[in-house]
């Protein structure tokens, strides 16, 4: 196994494989050198005398600043190395890009959902819509109904566990050290066999805060309403709250004019009671399901996919396997004529240049740059900055500034030019890579990610996280086999093999598209869907890294 790995050929430090003691020698182009510390897995050194302010190099980009005199063979720390990142501008680049060879998916299809605006679904999902706040124990409620009746309900065994832990303790038993006995139950059979799911976008707006904030919130209520993945939509309403259900339906039809899925609206203060009103939602939605339930998985071309590619918990080897290897995965999809977005603007800080000679055109160009300067200045004025973004879990793992994390994390979207920038739930609607405005937090990219249509989600992780989506299958992406072993109950792809020296890049990409393939038509269910990690949480334009 390969022991560390120069990154770029501009670039003064190097990544180490595996942990390396002190002491060792180092021998690289031609340089020869001690290490003066022991270098973990994961993190830098530096290959040359580096003087104080000296640029720290990497990507072939600038990621930070050094803030004293380093001997060659030391380790790069948050004391040693300081944030920078280079300036950015529109030059007028001609980016010439080849794409990969995709001779061999250029036949393949998947099998969606057709829906008759020529959109395709990978999933078929009912969504109940609650437009305040208020209406989320209501929403509870009915969840805990359909999904026990209808066959949606995921595993009871934490239920088993705590009545048996219950019962042990009014035993007299020690339940400290407690081992859990599963009981064998039968889950209940689906009812519906085409609906994949019954969703529920619980959150806490609508109302008590900005009409702005509201005003948001419906354009993104609207944009997953209008989702692809979406066959039918149940909407609760309070009433007096700021976002009023004719404020969301005015968003959906100024998104999609020719909606024309089936939507039901109950408003609980014009309803004689609250049980009435879930009595009503219940039955009323069931009607419909029965009719959605006619639609069934026909073969589509790859052409009708849209992924999102994101990534959290990242770790040192973030940018040497996953995120490269999903970035060889949306260049083969941007070959077939698919739609890739690649989002979380504070994570491509540092990374502006790139993207920004990328960029088809001018328009293009400049959207970009002035999302991302107003977006940094807004985190400026509250004391903050993109320069905060890494986490204590990035920093400990090797991603020291964020333009480390940045440069590394925007390998995600490949090498294909930029045909589009995008706001916040505004969709995509070119071929080819997309970049969409949204926070890094994890949770918040992958709701805007959604709402701007994309039907997969590539999520890559060096340290594991449980993050889904309500109505976007999410697979997960380990940067390590050890994390993959580790959390195998929620990782479904292992790009370990890079790391290891067992893979190449695009033979992992590859793979990644063929499992992409496989959960597009129902054949894989990744691990987020099975779990029911259904995460949803609107931005409120704030400051959120």
């Amino acid at each position: 196994m390969q022991q560390y790995l120069k990154i770029h050929p501009d670039d003064n430090v190097l990544v180490a494989l595996r942990d390396l003691p002190s002491g060792m020698p180092i021998s690289f182009n031609g340089e020869a050198f001690t290490l003066l510390e022991n270098i973990n897995a994961k993190h830098k050194f530096f290959v040359q005398d580096m003087n104080t302010d000296d640029d720290v190099i990497m990507y072939g980009a600038l990621v930070g600043k050094v803030q004293t005199n380093i001997q060659k063979g030391s380790l790069m720390t948050t004391t040693n190395t300081k944030h920078a990142a280079g300036e950015y501008a529109y030059r007028g680049v001609n980016y010439q890009w080849s794409a990969p060879d995709v001779s061999k998916f250029e036949s393949r299809t998947f099998n969606g959902y057709k829906r008759k605006d020529g959109r395709v679904g990978t999933a078929n999902y009912w969504l109940f819509i609650p437009t305040v706040f208020c209406e989320n124990r209501n929403l509870d409620i009915i969840k805990e109904a359909l999904h026990k009746e209808l066959g949606y309900a995921v595993s009871d065994k934490y239920q088993q566990y705590t009545k048996q832990v219950l019962q042990a303790y009014k035993e007299g038993k020690n339940v400290e050290r407690f081992d859990f006995n599963p009981v064998s139950t039968q889950a209940k059979e689906r009812f519906f066999k085409n609906i994949d799911g019954i969703k529920f976008l619980n959150h806490t707006g609508g109302c008590g805060g900005t009409r702005q904030d509201a005003a948001t919130l419906g354009a993104l209520l609207a944009a997953y309403a209008d989702h692809p993945n979406v066959a039918g939509v149940t909407i609760l309403s309070l009433g007096c709250q700021h976002l009023q259900s004719e404020m969301l339906l005015e968003d959906l039809k100024k998104r999609n004019p020719d909606f024309d899925k089936p939507l039901l609206v109950f408003e609980q203060q014009l309803t004689e009671s609250e049980e009435q009103l879930i009595f009503d939602a219940i039955r009323e939605t069931f009607l419909e399901m029965v009719e959605v339930n006619k639609i069934e998985r026909e073969p589509a071309p790859l052409s009708a996919l849209c992924v999102g590619v994101k990534c959290g918990g990242s770790d040192g080897f973030s940018g040497i396997s996953a995120n490269p290897a999903v970035g060889y995965t949306s260049d083969l999809l941007v070959g077939l004529g698919g739609k890739v977005l690649l989002a979380e603007f504070p994570e491509l800080c540092g990374a502006e240049q790139e993207l920004i000679d990328r960029c088809t055109n001018e328009d293009v160009a400049n959207r970009f740059i002035h999302l991302m300067r107003s977006y940094n200045e807004l985190a400026m004025k509250v004391g903050s900055g993109f320069h905060m973004n890494p986490s204590p879990g990035n920093i400990k793992d090797g991603l020291i500034t964020d333009a480390i994390k940045s440069t590394g994390a925007a390998r995600k979207g490949g090498t294909s030019p930029v045909v589009d920038v995008l706001d916040y739930t505004e969709p995509a609607t070119k071929p080819g890579l997309s970049l969409v405005c949204t926070p890094g937090n994890d949770v918040e990219a992958t709701t805007g990610k959604a709402a701007s249509g994309a039907t997969l989600i590539l999520f890559t992780t060096g340290l594991g996280t449980p993050t889904g989506n309500p109505v976007c299958p999410t697979i997960k992406v380990a940067t390590n086999s050890k994390l993959a072993k580790h959390m195998a109950d929620i990782i479904d792809i292992d790009t370990g093999g890079i790391i290891e020296g067992e893979k190449t890049i695009e033979e992992m990409g590859e793979e990644i598209l063929e499992y992409c393939i496989k959960a597009a038509s129902g054949e894989i269910i990744p691990k987020s869907v099975l779990l029911g990690q259904d995460d949803f949480i609107p931005w409120k334009r704030g400051v959120s890294l």
